[in-house]
């Protein structure tokens, strides 16, 4: 493992290692860091809008040491999307579309992952009464595919069984709450499970998440971000762990934001960190 990054902004009195590359990392005693030199110095919660294009840097080096072989995978620290867009113009909504975007991956596909449960939104960060009109047949397709691949690929599943939530109250409760599961939400999951995909559903989603139902599937495909994120972080919210599937390369996140209010205070639940990092490493093929 190598920390990215200015030294200058590393807790004081940390003993670290400058290496040159990556697998220079290997077996170091102390803390091991690829330096990258930011334009100031820090404040622990006050952010410095001089330092937003070296954010924006450090991801892409980031990006670009796994993509030659020099790392196995990408764990990247909340990041303040308001100050990089008004210190560096920076003009994705987050973390997920820039590494698309370095990566050339043309649908990025974001997962929250425990040991508990493990949930994928088909659509994100919209609002709720824009979803019925971006949850398009194309949409939820190659979401549950990729979903299925990931699983095979990067969290070494063989044949993975994957549950899709409905989108209205009961699935629909034959009609009567809704129609898209019979329109062709219903269709869409049957046709892809004829493929070959172990898929089922629309199921209701408020009987989704239960202990013995999670038992049934390896990953639950969800309509929209609060059907999928509020069962994780209720289950096991100090574990989750944000994953991008989709992207020729491995990358996980802790699931929190930069929370400025308890930075420098000895406040801070690392917990979250250490869980992206030792599933980055098992998804690499670590133990």
């Amino acid at each position: 493992m190598v920390w990215i990054g200015d030294p200058r902004h590393l807790p004081h009195g940390t003993v670290w290692t400058e290496v040159g590359q990556c697998t220079d990392a290997i077996g170091a005693k102390t803390f091991p860091v690829l330096p990258h030199a930011f334009s100031a110095d820090t404040i622990p919660g006050q952010p410095n809008l001089e330092n937003a294009q070296g954010v924006i840097d450090v991801i892409a080096r980031g990006v670009d040491l796994v993509t030659c072989g020099s790392a196995s995978a990408l764990c990247t620290a909340p990041i303040h999307k308001k100050v990089l867009m008004d210190g560096a113009g920076f003009a994705y909504p987050g973390h997920t579309e820039y590494l698309a975007a370095l990566t050339q991956a043309p649908r990025p596909v974001m997962m929250l992952a425990s040991e508990t449960l493990r949930v994928v939104p088909t659509t994100i960060h919209i609002g709720l009464q824009d979803v019925p009109e971006a949850l398009t047949p194309d949409l939820l397709r190659q979401t549950i595919m990729i979903t299925a691949q990931s699983l095979r690929d990067q969290f070494h599943i063989p044949e993975p069984r994957i549950a899709v939530t409905g989108l209205n109250p009961h699935a629909g409760e034959g009609g009567a709450m809704g129609t898209q599961e019979m329109d062709w939400i219903a269709s869409l999951v049957d046709e892809i499970a004829a493929a070959g995909i172990d898929v089922t559903g629309p199921w209701p989603a408020d009987t989704m998440f239960h202990a013995a139902a999670r038992q049934r599937y390896d990953a639950a495909v969800c309509m929209y971000h609060d059907q999928a994120l509020i069962p994780i972080k209720t289950l096991d919210f100090d574990r989750g762990v944000n994953v991008t599937l989709g992207l020729p390369i491995i990358r996980t996140s802790p699931d929190h934001g930069t929370a400025f209010d308890i930075a420098g205070r000895d406040m801070a639940n690392p917990t979250s960190m250490i869980e992206a990092i030792k599933l980055a490493h098992q998804m690499a093929g670590g133990t």
